[in-house]
């Protein structure tokens, strides 16, 4: 209320407290565990996503996302609306972080929409309601931060973020052409600029990764297929296999050429190459080659490789901007968990976690009715307090309550997880309304009213994935990352 950021304001708290009770000796706890709360292999993933990010966004991706966006939704009524959804869902499996979501999109599609004939707190509220994907959709910090807190699989967090956060994107499409038609909302071209060229070195490496990705997917299917029989397949016979697949694919592609105009197939063709980054980053980690942290790392490599060798859209003298942006972003995330730790470290010695339990517990023995009360408080939370902190302090304490009542570890995980992003975009302090507001040089007070039929889909798409747990748990159990 005052101002503080929430760094000093964890530390200030836990401090004053310790001071009151004569610990002033335990005060060195805090900047101890502030240190030690970042010094940590698996959280190393959050810089490395970021500046894949940030690479991502300088080098020209976000305008080749959101031509591809537009060749698929521009044509429906309130287009641009639906491309700037869409746009958020493909983004959010490069960078994970709304903020940058908001500030990357809202610079490009809310002028775009205002010439549209849009209104500016509109196309900022969409702007800003669509960003909370960012999170969900994988790769997301946030889903790190919980991993690496509560010792949870970050892969199985990834794999149970994807049907949420697709719902989400579905929900906010449902709500935009409910809206279109009552408001008049108008049409958008299908194709952003027609006549699009692409450098050779591109168009062959799009040519290759396309049919790679649609044989990969075959064989993923019929291994599926033949994991229900006894037959044992070797080495030998999944690589041939393999290679007779491209060749089906190569075939399928060549026969869908004439279904489409060259400019689509086009625009298709240049959102190849960004899109393989999040296929890189599961893929790896599903089929075991890297850590989710050395998947961070790969993900820049080939953010680089494709701006500096592909593209050609990043320069030398680019890249200590690039890696500023990327460290300040960083450590602002970092210097959040750090205090976050060392808060969480007090807090567990005056015994808080016990009596909060206790209390929780005293309210009903019906999960059900605990997890209605429960996503109350979070999305509370959500409204005051960054995603990253509120998961620390109060993943631990409400976490090994709902197991204790059998909810699935990873469940609760997705159901806190969603929760708090959502509120990301919430007033009175949703982080992504201030940025949107900022880009879009609208009111945050105007931005909280024209999204709130946007929040009231994403809050049905909490208590769906809390009382339906297969929405979120289906894919984790399937590929064996979840009981």
């Amino acid at each position: 209320m005052i101002g503080l950021p929430v760094f000093f304001g964890l530390l200030a708290a836990p401090g004053i407290l310790l001071w009151l009770n004569g610990q002033e000796r335990d005060i060195t706890l805090l900047y101890r565990n502030v240190y030690n709360g970042m010094d940590s292999f698996p959280l190393m993933a959050i810089p490395f996503f970021m500046l894949a990010g940030e690479l991502m966004n300088k080098g020209g991706i976000t305008i080749r996302l959101v031509e591809f966006s537009q060749a698929l939704m521009g044509h429906l009524r309130g287009g641009l609306a639906h491309v700037n959804i869409l746009s958020s869902m493909l983004f959010a499996g490069l960078s994970g972080s709304a903020v940058a979501d908001t500030s990357a999109l809202g610079s490009m599609l809310i002028p775009a929409m205002e010439k549209q004939g849009y209104t500016r707190r509109f196309a900022a509220a969409v702007t800003a309601a669509s960003s909370v994907i960012g999170p969900i959709i994988p790769p997301s910090g946030i889903m790190i931060i919980y991993a690496y807190v509560m010792g949870e699989s970050v892969a199985a967090l990834f794999l149970a973020g994807i049907v949420p956060g697709v719902m989400v994107g579905i929900g906010l499409m449902l709500v935009v052409r409910l809206m279109a038609d009552k408001y008049d909302l108008p049409k958008a071209q299908r194709i952003v600029n027609p006549g699009q060229k692409m450098a050779p070195v591109e168009y062959w490496v799009s040519f290759a990764l396309l049919r790679i990705n649609l044989a990969s997917l075959l064989l993923a299917l019929a291994f599926g297929i033949l994991s229900q029989t006894s037959l044992d397949v070797s080495g030998i016979t999944t690589f041939v296999l393999f290679v007779v697949l491209i060749g089906m694919s190569h075939l399928l592609l060549m026969g869908l050429r004439g279904a489409v105009s060259e400019d689509f197939r086009m625009v298709c063709k240049k959102a190849v190459v960004p899109l393989q980054t999040p296929i890189i980053i599961l893929g790896g980690i599903l089929i075991g080659v890297f850590t989710p942290t050395e998947a961070a790392a790969v993900a820049v490599a080939y953010a680089l490789i494709i701006g500096f060798f592909v593209l050609h859209s990043i320069k030398v003298k680019e890249v200590p901007g690039i890696l500023n942006r990327a460290g300040i972003t960083s450590a602002v995330v970092l210097l959040l968990v750090g205090a976050a730790m060392a808060f969480k470290t007090v807090v567990s010695l005056s015994h808080a976690p016990e009596i909060m339990a206790d209390f929780v517990l005293s309210l009903s023995d019906n999960p059900l009715i605990l997890l209605f009360l429960i996503n109350l408080l979070l999305f509370i939370v959500g409204m005051f307090l960054d995603a990253g902190p509120a998961i620390i302090i109060l993943g631990p304490i409400l976490g090994p309550i709902f197991t204790s009542m059998g909810v699935d570890s990873i469940h609760f995980a997705i159901i806190m997880s969603v929760n708090l992003t959502i509120g990301l975009a919430t007033p009175p302090m949703g982080l992504v309304l201030f940025v949107a507001a900022s880009v879009s040089k609208e009111r945050v007070e105007t931005i909280a009213k024209a999204i709130l039929p946007f929040l009231a889909v994403e809050i049905a798409v909490i208590f769906l994935i809390t009382y339906i747990p297969a929405l979120s748990m289906t894919i984790p159990r399937w590929t064996g990352f979840a009981n």
